[in-house]
């Protein structure tokens, strides 16, 4: 008989990992039955789950457990049941799911482009982890692209709401922006985006990825950490992807009021860094604006075209490696956890 399972991990000790198994989870009237079926893993699964509580993200997938955690990831899932006749059992869709082999969920709000979760635990949720793009109505999609999407879609999109957030606000005044943790994917997306924008993009990273990061050539200017105390003295924007207090503490002492602005953006590390900035950037807020200033297709469409821009030149920066099932699902989780993925490799879990 078919089975279930979860990969759940301590709220308070994320390296300390849980496999269940259970019966499939029958549908009832209004639900969908998706079976997970390939999955990314980066750093930015590792920031939903440290920011879990803060930012409700162990709300979306509940683990019956307040000691554990179902630490959202984005990828690939297929309707294997359904009740609701607008949505076809093997309709393939992209989305927020957990690390386990089924998701139950309530589509509401369903057209050619997919559907939303309307599942009640996810009603007080931010609404842009609650959709679920089908294939069949996605512009972005390409079959033989479908590991990018993975691993880049969600990052990009802060990405590219970030780059959008800053160019919208006339990058604060200043012509400089500083990016820490210059080799992590939602970094060097968010300059290649504003690459060609008239501001001098610095990114800040540690010595063993500074020949990554300089290969990308998407920006004017790679330090490390330890090189801050050289910068130069003109009006500056900081966005903090990497969540180090000492690196902020340097900057400050650097740059002083030429720090125009300090925002955190995520974390690369596991220390939040959003009470010590000066502005915390939560993409979905940027989004909502764009919506209401270009419409819901108009913010599409220049995602897309932002999308297919990325995708052309990031495939010659990635080396996709690609696992298989639960048990390479907590391996790789640890490895991500630890730091040890070198910026080149991005992880796909095929479950």
């Amino acid at each position: 008989m078919p089975r279930s399972w979860t990969v759940a991990v301590a709220r308070d000790d994320l390296a300390q990992m849980t496999y269940a198994e259970g019966d499939v989870p029958a549908v009832t009237d209004g639900e969908v039955l998706l079976r997970v079926d390939r999955v990314g893993l980066t750093a930015n699964n590792v920031t939903y789950a440290v920011l879990g509580d803060a930012m409700r993200y162990w709300e979306f997938f509940p683990s019956g457990s307040p000691e554990r955690g179902l630490a959202p990831l984005w990828g690939f899932a297929d309707v294997v049941a359904s009740t609701v006749p607008e949505v076809a059992v093997g309709l393939r869709v992209y989305g927020y799911l957990p690390p386990a082999s089924h998701l139950v969920v309530r589509p509401e709000r369903v057209d050619e482009s997919g559907f939303r979760d309307g599942s009640a635990h996810r009603a007080e949720l931010p609404s842009p982890y609650n959709v679920y793009r089908a294939t069949t109505g996605d512009p972005a999609y390409r079959k033989d692209q479908e590991d990018l999407l993975i691993l880049f879609r969600p990052l990009f999109y802060t990405s590219f709401m970030l780059a959008d957030q800053v160019a919208d606000n006339d990058f604060y005044g200043t012509r400089t922006l500083i990016i820490s943790s210059a080799s992590s994917k939602t970094a060097y997306a968010a300059a290649a985006e504003l690459r060609d924008q008239g501001v001098r993009l610095i990114g800040l990273t540690s010595h063993g990825n500074v020949e990554f990061t300089r290969s990308l050539g998407c920006y004017d200017e790679v330090r490390t950490y330890d090189e801050i105390d050289s910068l130069d003295l003109v009006p500056s924007v900081y966005l903090d992807l990497s969540g180090s207090p000492q690196v902020r503490a340097a900057l400050r002492e650097r740059l002083g009021d030429y720090l125009v602005r300090d925002i955190a953006v995520g974390l690369t590390g596991q220390v939040p860094n959003a009470g010590a900035a000066g502005e915390v950037f939560f993409a979905p807020v940027q989004m909502r604006k764009r919506r209401h200033d270009w419409g819901r297709d108009g913010l599409e469409e220049r995602f897309t075209a932002a999308w297919q821009r990325f995708a052309t030149v990031v495939d010659g920066w990635l080396d996709v490696q690609v696992g298989h099932g639960p048990d390479e699902l907590q391996r790789v989780w640890l490895e991500v956890l630890g730091g040890r993925v070198p910026p080149r490799v991005g992880h796909v879990v095929q479950l």
